[in-house]
């Protein structure tokens, strides 16, 4: 088991930055999977980017080339670098761990794109 906690949303205005941080209680090095996912009101929830074991990653089409995920092992902590935003990219942000075949998420942070 594993418990998250995400930091780093508000509001920023179109062509802003945030970097999201997701907090772990335990080491993540271990973790062959750590996740960005997000909603938006009256949506569900979508997949934005992954990051495994290897440091390989993968992004949603919508976000590639702006947002860069990050893991550091040393300090249990999972990021997401958001740079040019968007007002689609309002949403609330979850991180997610996958351990044993089982998602845990965090509680999710509010992220509010506008001018």
């Amino acid at each position: 088991q594993v418990q998250l906690v995400e930091s780093g949303g508000g509001l920023v205005q179109p062509g802003g930055s945030l970097k999201l941080s997701c907090a772990a209680s335990r080491s993540i090095s271990s973790i062959y999977v750590l996740g960005w996912y997000r909603q938006a009101p009256e949506k569900q929830r979508e997949f934005v980017a992954s990051i495994t074991i290897g440091d390989n990653t993968n992004y949603a089409d919508t976000v590639k080339g702006r947002f860069t995920i990050t893991r550091v092992n040393a300090k249990n902590t999972l990021y997401l670098q958001m740079n040019s935003l968007k007002p689609e990219d309002t949403a609330v942000y979850y991180c997610s761990a996958t351990i044993a075949g089982n998602v845990y998420w965090g509680q999710g942070t509010q992220v509010t794109v506008s001018s």
